[in-house]
């Protein structure tokens, strides 16, 4: 058996307050981690899966705030209970109950959690990476939306395959072959339901490994929904507006606005591949996008995807 097929299970608990501690710092990479029993104080920690995904669970009876910085891994999780909220020194995220949120990744990310519960899932990063250069046709590390929340039929089906996938891992009778379609499963349905990009894609969305210009296209990412001015996106990223423009056309052959378009274009198809025809409108989509004019747009689209967005919505 293939040493990654093992599978490995936890299940740590107990109520002692400054254990609680060093396991979540030490599972999480994390530091100054500031703890707080509530009345009648436990914790527990559980984990089963294998080298390339995990299911994991999380409960603290009290309040737990501090840094936590995920490296060689990809992480989404959500609550069921309690009150959490990520990356406070950044775009801050309010967690909800049954609503997944990817963890940020590759730099600290301050966190506060309360009387909470929540359920999450690592995922290898060679592992994932694998598979999106499996079913993307991409390469390299993956960068991800960490504000996008999934709604509607794509929340749906989200988490009909994790339920599907942990039938599959808690149950010790599992074939390591079932496991590792599981596995996959996830993973693809990872990729599906969060925006993301590969940080060695050639021309196009490929994002910077590193600098200002990194810090520019995560804000953009984080904050396409919304209205943009390319002197905020300078302003995010540290630079002047003219540097930020230079630095875009140099990297990527074309303007920050140009990208943010790009960014937007991708949101689109996204919501219309989750769609159905008959509920969903284009129009609809385009314009909560930012995109007025339904004509330019859809020539837009078609000149990016290689189909009319209406296509989309019928496939």
């Amino acid at each position: 058996m293939n040493e990654k097929d093992e599978v490995m299970r936890s299940d740590i608990g107990g109520r002692d307050i400054e254990q609680a501690r060093a396991l979540f710092e030490q599972s999480y990479n994390g530091h100054r981690f500031v703890v707080e029993p509530g009345e009648d104080f436990s914790y527990r920690y559980t984990s089963v899966g294998d080298g390339d995904v995990t299911l994991r669970g999380s409960q603290f009876a009290g309040s737990v705030q501090g840094s936590i910085q995920t490296e060689g891994e990809y992480v989404v999780s959500w609550l069921t209970a309690g009150a959490g909220v990520t990356d406070l020194d950044g775009d801050a995220v309010t967690l909800g109950f049954g609503q997944p949120a990817i963890f940020v990744n590759d730099r600290p990310s301050r966190f506060e959690f309360h009387d909470y519960r929540q359920n999450l899932i690592h995922f290898d990063g060679a592992y994932l990476e694998g598979i999106a250069e499996e079913v993307e046709g991409t390469r390299g590390p993956l960068l991800f939306d960490t504000t996008s929340r999934p709604e509607g039929a794509a929340l749906r089906r989200w988490s009909a395959t994790v339920a599907t996938v942990a039938r599959v891992i808690y149950d010790a009778d599992s074939s390591p072959l079932l496991r590792r379609e599981a596995d996959r499963a996830v993973a693809v349905a990872l990729l599906e339901t969060f925006p993301h990009a590969t940080l060695d894609t050639p021309g196009d969305l490929g994002v910077p490994r590193s600098g200002r210009l990194r810090q520019a296209v995560e804000y953009m990412y984080a904050h396409a929904h919304e209205p943009l001015r390319t002197e905020q996106i300078a302003d995010a990223a540290g630079i002047g507006l003219r540097t930020l423009q230079t630095e875009f056309r140099r990297e990527f052959g074309f303007t920050a606005v140009d990208y943010l378009r790009r960014i937007r274009l991708d949101g689109v198809q996204r919501e219309l591949r989750a769609g159905e025809s008959g509920v969903v409108s284009v129009s609809e989509v385009a314009r909560r996008w930012g995109f007025a004019h339904l004509g330019r747009f859809s020539a837009s689209y078609a000149h990016r995807f290689g189909e009319r967005p209406s296509t989309t919505l019928d496939t």
